[in-house]
């Protein structure tokens, strides 16, 4: 595997794990929860339901994006070590 393709994809699972982690976030913002409304009995909780899980999704996407990237330097430099 290329140390420049591993980073590669390192950075773009990051970047959509922000953009899919902002989407989220702008549909929580914009859900309508009712005045006086606890647990929305009406369904609304469940317009929750979805951004929430993908906030985690992208929280999870940018943990593997930035492990990768610790591997790829962990990698790069045990190859210099053993070139040393």
């Amino acid at each position: 595997m290329n140390v420049n393709s591993a980073s590669s994809s390192a950075l773009n699972l990051i970047n959509s794990s922000q953009q899919r982690a902002a989407n989220a976030a702008e549909e929580i913002a914009s859900a309508s929860i009712q005045t006086g409304e606890v647990g929305g009995s009406e369904g609304k909780a469940n317009d929750l339901f979805k951004p929430i899980v993908s906030l985690k999704e992208a929280e999870f996407e940018a943990k593997a994006g930035a492990k990768i990237l610790q591997t790829e330097q962990k990698t790069t430099g045990t190859l210099l070590d053993i070139k040393a």
